[in-house]
């Protein structure tokens, strides 16, 4: 396993040796070290690498990951995994605002708590998260899995498309055309599926499902009040 150690190293030069950029194109495994919260670290890696992050992380940490396997042993800041393509991106910590938005692929699992606006905008990713989430999480949530273990804050998912959203705890309220939904043999595979991929203990009939109701796609007169 290759060692960056940001005490010595800058951001741009770590993440071009992350990207493969620079250094031996077959490393395939690193940890970074003393990341002290900064931003955008392990960002536009686009190889089946496995990076470790020993602490805490800014902004936009693993943003557009594709391929990589990004784990982060601490906290992270706003937009963990943004646009994420593929690969994985674990924070073993919590996560701050938007975590996992407008992701299109791969797995985002946060083992704590995450803040609003959790998962907004997705079009395939699946998120796990592991505790809570705050107001707005799956806000224009257009395709993927949104999965909570904990409670959810005010507005979940507020004028959301196909995406799907399961949540074990209390759900504070809906956003606009969302609604609870029946759970059916499908989904309860799929949230096995998930969960196991997860590393989280829990079974799926402790989970409610909540999607769309179809009602937001076209204007209509009648709905103004919403718009």
């Amino acid at each position: 396993m290759a060692t960056l150690d940001l005490a010595e190293l800058d951001i741009r030069t770590v993440n071009r040796r992350l990207q493969g950029r620079t250094g031996d194109p077959n490393e395939s495994a690193f940890e970074v070290l003393h990341p002290m919260g900064r931003h955008t670290l392990a960002a536009g890696i686009n190889r089946p690498i496995d990076v470790t992050i020993r602490g805490h992380v800014g902004y936009y940490c693993a943003g557009m990951n594709q391929q990589a396997r990004v784990t982060v042993e601490g906290n992270a800041g706003v937009g963990v995994a943004e646009n994420i393509m593929s690969g994985e991106v674990r924070v073993q910590g919590y996560a701050s605002q938007s975590a996992g938005a407008t992701g299109h692929g791969g797995l985002v699992v946060i083992e704590g708590d995450a803040s609003a606006r959790c998962g907004i905008s997705i079009k395939g990713v699946d998120i796990v998260v592991g505790g809570s989430v705050g107001a707005m999480s799956g806000f224009m949530a257009q395709f993927g899995t949104l999965v909570v273990l904990g409670d959810a804050g005010a507005d979940l998912g507020d004028s959301i498309y196909e995406a799907r959203l399961y949540v074990r705890g209390k759900v504070e309220s809906l956003g606009a055309d969302c609604i609870e939904k029946e759970m059916r043999d499908e989904h309860r595979q799929q949230l096995a599926e998930l969960l196991e991929r997860a590393g989280m203990d829990a079974r799926p009939e402790e989970f409610r499902r909540y999607g769309s109701a179809r009602q937001l796609y076209n204007f209509k007169v009648g709905n103004i009040g919403y718009y």
